[in-house]
């Protein structure tokens, strides 16, 4: 979200002043928290295990961390991006990178915007399109490669973001989509003309539950598209990681072929 403020043409007062330097410190608030990110980086790399990290860059020059899995005779490339202020091979996220590479898919999963763990979830649409630019370096690092069949699996705040980019870009390459868990309403649907999946839990957060039947509702208009719940699975899925790969893979298996 971006805001423009227009102002009088009138000599600066000491109130005027206050008032602009106020308006600077609230934008400045809901940027990117840099720091925490290389914190989170540098965990990441601590743990990891399986794959190989590359550094891509948003058009601003700022570096962000990727984990690349490339998979034997690749069936596609996904795109893997986490929800608020997590990373990218904690928990769930690590669990779906490395299992939808052992179902056939290269894996990419990014490091996504940050900000001050104090931040609500409102204060991140100010960083969606540094997000957009994630995705957007993503995609062509991975086209880069020779990735013809790329898709995007989001999960919570950072399927809000993939439905960002993918409603506002003037032309991307993804062939799929894939958004599990989402928390907010959908944007502009009718500008995403590819397949998607709306994948939740059945013990997931009300939140997303509740708005099912209004998304399943927009998501029909793109063919090949439809709407999954797994059962006994909570937002974050522990315990249900495979149920969701298969889930994710048998739509991608389908949509990609």
């Amino acid at each position: 979200m971006i805001r423009f403020f227009t102002f009088c043409r009138k000599p600066a007062s000491a109130g005027f002043l206050f008032l602009g330097f106020s308006v600077l410190l609230a934008q400045a608030a809901f940027s990117q928290d840099y720091e925490r990110e290389q914190r989170l980086n540098e965990q990441t790399l601590e743990s990891l295990v399986e794959g190989e990290p590359h550094w891509l860059s948003q058009k601003n020059g700022h570096r962000f961390l990727g984990l690349l899995i490339e998979a034997e005779n690749p069936k596609g490339a996904v795109i893997v991006a986490h929800g608020r202020g997590w990373s990218p091979n904690v928990g769930m996220y690590g669990q779906l990178r490395m299992r939808l590479a052992e179902k056939g898919y290269t894996t990419l999963a990014l490091q996504m915007p940050v900000l001050g763990a104090q931040a609500k979830l409102i204060d991140y649409l100010e960083v969606y399109p540094d997000a957009a630019d994630r995705f957007r370096a993503a995609e062509a690092f991975l086209k880069a490669r020779k990735h013809k069949k790329i898709a995007i699996v989001s999960h919570s705040l950072g399927a809000s973001m993939a439905n960002h980019y993918l409603a506002g870009a003037e032309r991307h390459d993804v062939k799929a989509w894939v958004f599990i868990s989402i928390i907010n309403g959908l944007e502009q649907m009718f500008r995403i003309r590819i397949p998607v999946l709306d994948v939740y839990g059945e013990a997931d957060w009300d939140i997303t539950r509740w708005g099912a039947d209004e998304r399943l509702k927009q998501i029909v208009l793109a063919p090949g598209s439809e709407q999954k719940v797994v059962p006994n699975a909570g937002h974050f899925f522990e315990g249900q990681e495979e149920a969701l790969t298969v889930v994710i893979t048998s739509f991608l298996d389908r949509v990609l072929r």
